[in-house]
């Protein structure tokens, strides 16, 4: 990171959801458990506390900065533990780093974390002067400079207003075409004060940017094309009854979720542990803004299926008794 103290940013992380992605997991002595956007690593640090020196873990990250920082700083009290820098969507490359070892439980923390969001070079926040980067994995892709310069108005519009849930999205998408005719639009507080002026004056809790912001990141970064693909494959990374958790901040994202989930469970290979998404606590949502958007839901895969449509590899081990199935009524009861 070089637009702000990491020391400072990874302190002052908190993992969203951290006693609720727990019960759902129930990591214990000896488990094994793939993070797959560890981030800052609040949610990993917990896990690794609990499965101890014989368990196993992998932390997966797109964003080779922030996982150079989290892995440095883990392995300082967790030598065991391993770090891939990999898109989670892939599941056939992971599994070649991987090898033949499956997981008791995977989880995906969905969006932007806490690092990224606070470090202004990166482009996410709109709060400071930064360039309009936005991409999670800053050595490909295209940064969101380009496709603001690149983007027709309609195909703005559709962005925004797909991806954002922006009503004002036709205002915002023609405003944004007006001002890079003028110039450039490549900083951040730039296009937030363009559309802050395309848009009726309102009073809200969330800035006029904030739709925007979020759309044109799920864009830059193939967020919910990414999603889509790692649900048609996850379970060929986990033991028969291993659990999916999965924090979403977005309602198109939880959708996806929610259907999966429950074709799974309509066809039999997974079990549904939560009936409705949990959302984080009133207490949580007051020490920690950006957790008051977060849905998480959780699933098992039933026991001898290894993928839809495949049979289960034999050399695979069986969830161990690590009281895993003590947190299923927990669970439900949240």
């Amino acid at each position: 990171m070089t637009g702000s103290d990491p020391t400072e940013a990874y302190a002052g992380h908190e993992p969203v959801m951290l006693a609720e992605v727990l019960t759902a997991l129930s990591p214990g002595a000896g488990g094994r458990f793939l993070d797959l956007t560890v981030g800052a690593g609040g949610h990993a640090r917990a896990i690794l506390e609990r499965i101890g020196p014989e368990g196993v873990f992998v932390g997966v990250d797109r964003d080779s900065e922030v996982l150079e920082n989290t892995s440095s700083r883990l392995k300082k009290t967790f030598p065991a533990a391993r770090f891939i820098h990999a898109n989670f969507a892939e599941i056939d490359e992971l599994s070649r780093h991987l090898g033949p070892i499956k997981f008791h439980g995977l989880l995906l923390d969905l969006g932007a974390s806490s690092v990224q969001l606070d470090d202004h070079e990166r482009g996410f926040s709109f709060l400071r002067s930064g360039p309009l980067d936005m991409r999670m994995d800053r050595t490909e892709g295209v940064a969101a400079a380009e496709l603001l310069r690149t983007y027709s108005a309609d195909e703005l519009e559709r962005l925004i207003r797909e991806y954002g849930e922006e009503r004002f999205a036709r205002r915002i998408a023609r405003a944004i075409v007006r001002e890079r005719e003028r110039t450039a639009i490549t900083d951040t507080l730039q296009l937030a004060a363009v559309i802050e002026r395309s848009v009726p004056s309102r009073r809200g809790r969330i800035h006029p940017a904030t739709r925007t912001f979020q759309a044109l990141r799920i864009a830059v970064n193939d967020e919910l094309g990414n999603l889509e693909r790692f649900l048609t494959r996850f379970p060929r990374l986990l033991t028969p009854q291993g659990v999916l958790v999965v924090i979403s901040f977005h309602s198109l994202e939880d959708r996806l979720v929610k259907t999966c989930f429950r074709w799974g469970g309509r066809e039999g290979w997974l079990e549904v542990l939560t009936r409705k998404p949990i959302r984080p606590s009133e207490g949580e949502t007051k020490r920690n803004r950006r957790a008051r958007s977060a849905r998480l839901r959780a699933a098992r895969l039933s026991g001898g299926v290894d993928e839809p449509g495949e049979e289960t590899d034999d050399a695979s081990s069986t969830r161990s008794d690590r009281g895993a199935r003590r947190g299923d009524d927990d669970l439900r009861g949240l």
